[in-house]
Formats: C-alpha cells, structure tokens, sequence
C-alpha cells in the first residue's frame, strides 16, 4: 500500500511541474476543416475509380505482430532498420504500428482464407500508416496512404491493372503529362543472379561508396540502386542491370505489361536503375513521375508514388505455397503539396441554397425541428443558431454568397411559418412550414 502512495505521489509532482502547454508529437497533425474535407474528397475519388475497376474494400489493424513487416520487408532497409514504430505489449507481444498496407493485407488474405475467393482478389483501402522518419515538407510520421491490391494472379493484365487505376486517380486529382518508370526484377532466378552480379561489381569499389552503401552491400544490395548521394552515382551508371538476367518467362511477363502500357496510351521509360529494396519484390516495379519546369526554365521529375508486384511474399509469411500479387500505394500530403492536385469536396458538403435565420428564444426552441425538415427534404443550408441580431445573420449570408434566407421569428414560431427571402432582390414570401419544402425545392 505504502509503495502504491509512494507511486502516486511522485505522478502528481511530474505533472504539477510541467507547466508547458500540451503540443502533438513532432511529425504528427491535426486535420480540420478545409484540409479535412481535402482528405476526404481524395479518398472518395480513389474510391469511385477502384470500384470501378473491381476492387472491393477492406480495413486491417494499425497495429500488427512485428515479424509481419521484419519477416517481409526484410533487413537493410530503412523502414525496418530506422523507421518503425515497434513495442512490447503488456502481455509480451511484439507489436509495430503499420508502415505500410501490402504487408497487412497479404497477412489478412491469407488468414481469412480469401484462398477459397474467385481469384484474383483485388481490394482496396485507406487510412492511416507511421514512420519514424525525419519530418520534412510532404513527408510526416503519421501520413494517409490509400492502397490498391491484386492477389491471386501472376497475369501480366493484373500489373497493368494496378498502373491504368493509379494514372486515373491522379489524373482525377488535376495530374498531366505523367510517366511511368517501370522495371523487372524477374523471378527468383533472375534475380539471384543480377544480386550476384551486382554485390560482384559493387565489391570492386567498395572503399569509394559512401557509409550508408557499405553497409547496403553487406544487408541488402538492391538498395545501392536506390542511393541519393553525389558519390555513388557514377557507379550506378555502370552497375549491371536486372533486365540483362531475366529469364525467358520473366522477360515474356515484362514484354505483355509494356504492350499493355502501350495499347493504353500511358508513357512509360524503362529504368534500369529502379528497384524496390522490400525482399517481397518480384518482376514488375514501377514509379509514376511528373514532370515540371522550375523557375530557372528547367526540366525537373518529382516521384508521386510507385508500386510492384510481389509473388513470393506469401511464403514469408508462413504460407505453404506462393500468392502472387501486384499492388500500388501513394500517400496523400505528398500529394496535396503539389500545385497540379485539385481543390477538391467531398460529395458530403453541397453547396447552401438556404441561411436560417432565427430571432427570439420561442423561434430559437422550434429551429432545430424545422432544420430537421430541411435535412430529410435533403436541402442544403447554412445556420448560426448561436447568433441572435438579423443583421449579423443576414451579413453571413451575404458574405457566403447563399441564395436565400430563412426568417424565423416570435411570431412566425406562433403561427407556423417562416419568411423566405430572396439574398439579391430582397424581395421575400411568407410560407407555412408545412409546405417550405416544396416551396423551396421550386427556387431557382
């Protein structure tokens, strides 16, 4: 008992001593107002398209068993080494607050026995993902992501699938001119030899690479290709390529998704350089670039988002025979920082065609329910039931630019009724609340 007034006592001398008001977490936000409905328009628009092409919702847990993204992302890479958010429960699990959704999803997949679905299965989902990593412009640790997953197929349409549904979503968001930059890693074979060749050549001039490299070679050589310093670059220009050690059913896989890419219109640059450092990454990878000028006249590329295919995932994760897969995820605030993404509402906020006014405290009591008419008429409007002088009411309405005001008044509370007036003409009608409805759905 002593020991547990002894813990209380020091709790309550913590917290009387913090006298600093609270803040969020350094990369974390708050989301309100214009910005949230920005979200939100972004996820329903994704939404409408996905649908469109077939794929069907799911959720899964922020929080899931740490070997589900160490088992499957694998060492050397940033995410697992750096970023994650990982703990121990009380109860002595080992837990991560989701990084990214592939990982989950394919988890989910094959836990719920979606095996036994019609396949492929294609699913999509939206929410939010954690990394630990330095907060910068675009980049936060707590970030919105939506997620487009094929599983089921090893088929070339199912890569080109993933790559037509993410073009049309950002070109729904105000995206033009985009590129793809695709790739193949190939299948097991091909890529053990290209790792082989590539760690072979990289050995050559392993005293010349910058830290980071050094230490990529001996984790994860893959992500060599991945390297952003000045130093490595002229040796990244001489590095083997992956496409030099596909197989035959490897470069046939390759060869189906440019010809889809090309029946499509869609503009495609083959990248030798490009890779997904994830151990998961099979065959196709991809990156949707934007090109742009700056200010100087220069051309520049700015990477929106990229993705690929995953065949032998499944099998990390316990499974007894291979998933293939194919799926994309891009993050909203990278988006949203650009200046080509749309101002954009969700279908949720409609335009007000109505200002209710109220004045007195019998109209005050009665407002809610006629609001409440308006509501199930499905009639958009605007209110301040806080305010009490028509003036400042009607100055609202003029400022929001609505149409039309609703006077509710001591007098028209006792008789059931309302004055409609017209915002431009000032011109208004006395109406019987039983027939507002139609009367204001007769408005122009």
């Amino acid at each position: 008992m002593l020991n547990k007034l002894k813990k209380v006592t020091a709790v309550k001398k913590a917290v009387s001593k913090s006298q600093e008001p609270a803040t969020t977490l350094k990369g974390f936000r708050d989301i309100e107002g214009a910005d949230y409905y920005q979200y939100q328009a972004m996820f329903e628009k994704a939404q409408e398209i996905a649908i469109y092409y077939g794929f069907k919702p799911i959720d899964v847990p922020m929080l899931e068993r740490t070997e589900v993204f160490t088992g499957t992302i694998g060492e050397g890479t940033d995410i697992v080494d750096k970023e994650m958010y990982s703990f121990r429960t009380r109860g002595g699990d080992h837990v991560t607050m989701r990084p990214e959704f592939t990982a989950p999803i394919m988890r989910a997949y094959l836990e719920n026995g979606m095996q036994s679905l019609p396949q492929p299965v294609s699913v999509y989902t939206y929410g939010s993902c954690f990394r630990h990593e330095r907060p910068q412009k675009g980049r936060l640790r707590e970030f919105k992501q939506f997620d487009l997953e094929i599983m089921g197929t090893e088929k070339s349409i199912a890569d080109a699938t993933i790559i037509r549904t993410l073009i049309d979503i950002l070109e729904e968001y105000g995206f033009k001119d985009l590129i793809v930059d695709i790739n193949s890693m190939g299948d097991k074979e091909s890529r053990a030899k290209f790792v082989k060749e590539l760690t072979t050549y990289y050995k050559k001039v392993q005293s010349k690479l910058c830290t980071d490299c050094r230490e990529r070679l001996k984790v994860n050589p893959l992500r060599l290709l991945d390297c952003k310093n000045e130093q490595c670059q002229e040796f990244k220009e001489g590095a083997p390529t992956s496409i030099a050690y596909l197989t035959p059913e490897a470069k046939a896989h390759f060869k189906e998704v440019l010809e889809f890419l090309e029946e499509m219109d869609i503009t495609y640059r083959i990248n030798n350089s490009l890779v997904r450092g994830f151990d998961y990454y099979t065959h196709t990878v991809f990156e949707v670039i934007k090109l742009s000028v700056d200010e100087e006249g220069k051309e520049k590329e700015l990477t929106i988002t990229g993705g690929g295919r995953y065949n032998y995932l499944a099998r990390r994760m316990g499974s007894k025979k291979d998933v293939p897969g194919v799926g994309t995820g891009m993050g909203f605030e990278r988006i949203m920082l650009m200046p080509e993404c749309k101002k954009m509402s969700p279908r949720i906020i409609k335009k007000p065609k109505v200002y209710f006014i109220h004045l007195g405290l019998e109209a005050r009591l009665k407002s809610l329910p006629v609001i409440e008419i308006l509501r199930k008429a499905k009639i958009p409007i605007e209110q301040s039931l806080s305010k009490d002088s028509l003036g400042s009411q009607l100055a609202i309405a003029a400022d929001m630019g609505v149409p039309f005001a609703i006077i509710f008044g001591q007098k028209e509370a006792m008789s059931k009724e309302v004055i409609v007036r017209n915002m431009e003409t000032r011109s208004q009608d006395t109406v019987k609340i039983a027939d507002l409805t139609e009367y204001i759905k007769k408005l122009h």
